[in-house]
């Protein structure tokens, strides 16, 4: 079982997004997604989550919230289970927003962010991360290709 993390870091109504374009057989490739990353062996979520920020932003987060588990089912990819955090505080600089390996760093409005080139399923999860009384959620996604088919909210079906 593949263990990722994904963060979104906040700043003035904004959220640090990675435009992924610049690694071959790229399961992301051209999507928009936050920062983030596997785990490595012994590696908890956070310790994960906190050392791919630094290793594609620079940035080392200093206030955080662990907000919920993804379960990502898909027909081509292994199964993966994918710890989302938010973040609002941190410390140093960013590195340039080309220096990234994985793609380019952008600050984006939160309220572009469907504009994007996204996954249907991130889709949701952004929508999930912006009600403020959200407690932690699991989220369950089934893809066929790039399709998402089915969604289901703490084991409840979704409308797609």
């Amino acid at each position: 079982m593949k263990q990722t993390t994904l963060c979104y870091i906040e700043r003035d109504g904004a959220y640090l997004m990675l435009h992924r374009v610049k690694k071959e057989n790229d399961a992301s490739h051209d999507k928009w997604i936050g920062v983030g990353g596997k785990c490595e062996k012994d590696e908890s979520p956070d310790e994960c989550m906190l050392r791919e920020v630094r290793e594609e932003t620079g940035l080392e987060i200093t206030n955080w919230k662990y907000r919920g588990i993804v379960t990502f089912i898909s027909d081509i990819w292994p199964c993966e289970y994918m710890h989302l955090f938010t973040a609002t505080k941190w410390e140093g600089e960013m590195i340039d927003k080309n220096a990234c390996d994985e793609g380019v760093l952008e600050w984006i409005d939160k309220k572009s962010l469907y504009d994007l080139t996204l996954w249907p399923g991130d889709r949701i999860f952004l929508r999930l991360l912006e009600e403020a009384s959200r407690p932690f959620f699991s989220l369950k996604l089934v893809y066929r290709g790039d399709d998402l088919v089915q969604a289901k909210l703490d084991n409840v079906e979704m409308k797609l």
